[in-house]
């Protein structure tokens, strides 16, 4: 390795003349990482070359705000593009052991060296790089929380699609099973879709089930009952024998003014030529 080195050289000039040394040495520190860095910048246009120079550069100037920030957001860029954390720890890891190598090799060309000069550096040094990785994995759980959350929000709302046909009228077809965090979502989806779009009949179709609990029966009647008093009628259609048989296993009841007929067809003809 071809080091060039002056006398009136400061640590951060002594690390932008070696650029090039520098970059060779972490590429071979980083082994797998290596092999990664073409796919890495072109998932998440992430240049992972010019931010370890980046990194390098707060950690030598001391510039903790900005070296905070740039954690944070590598943080987010790693998260919202779903790349593999291990890559991030070996390639952060093998920039701590090649910046310790270029500092060792700069303070014996230096002729600076003393032990004490040493400790301080060290703990300079290695604090900075733990400050990134934390700064790095807190802001990539949170943001990666985030993402998570608002994708099961997602998912809660495809799985109550309220599809409106007119002004008045609305279709609720629900497929699956349901269970008592589904049926609570339901509960909150109905009665504010019902309110805010103030619909007037609400068609339920319910072909895509194929068994209902007794708690998930008591509890739908209970939302038919609720969005009834908004003024809105309910209209069942589509019950499965099989369903039909644990509603009346189960001892409960739709009230007398819940329509209910065969198929989805037969509610749409209806209320749409009497509308």
């Amino acid at each position: 390795m071809d080091i060039y080195f002056e006398p009136s050289f400061k640590l951060r000039e002594f690390f932008e003349t070696n650029k090039r040394n520098f970059e060779s040495t972490l590429l071979d520190e980083a082994v797998n990482v290596n092999h990664k860095i073409d796919e890495i910048l072109k998932i998440g246009n992430i240049d992972l070359v010019n931010n370890a120079h980046k990194l390098i550069v707060y950690i030598i100037n001391n510039e903790d705000n900005d070296l905070q920030l740039f954690a944070k957001k590598e943080g987010i860029a790693w998260a919202s593009h779903a790349i593999e954390l291990t890559f991030k720890l070996e390639w952060i890891q093998a920039i701590r052991r090649t910046l310790w190598v270029f500092i060792h090799k700069y303070y014996d060309l230096s002729n600076q060296y003393r032990i004490c000069d040493f400790f301080h550096l060290e703990a300079e040094i290695n604090t900075r790089v733990d400050m990134f990785l934390n700064t790095f994995f807190i802001n990539y759980s949170t943001y990666k929380d985030s993402l998570i959350d608002a994708q099961k929000k997602l998912v809660e709302n495809l799985s109550v699609p309220i599809i409106p046909i007119n002004n008045t009228i609305s279709i609720l077809p629900l497929i699956g099973s349901i269970d008592s965090n589904r049926i609570s979502i339901l509960k909150e989806k109905v009665l504010t879709e019902v309110s805010e779009l103030r619909i007037q009949t609400l068609i339920m179709d319910l072909s895509g089930i194929a068994s209902m609990e007794q708690v998930v029966t008591y509890e739908l009647i209970k939302i038919i009952n609720g969005i009834s008093m908004m003024g809105c009628s309910t209209v069942i259609t589509g019950l499965r024998m099989e369903v039909a048989r644990d509603i009346t296993e189960s001892g409960i009841n739709f009230s007398p003014e819940t329509k209910k007929l065969g198929t989805l067809q037969q509610a749409l003809d209806e209320h749409l030529l009497h509308h």
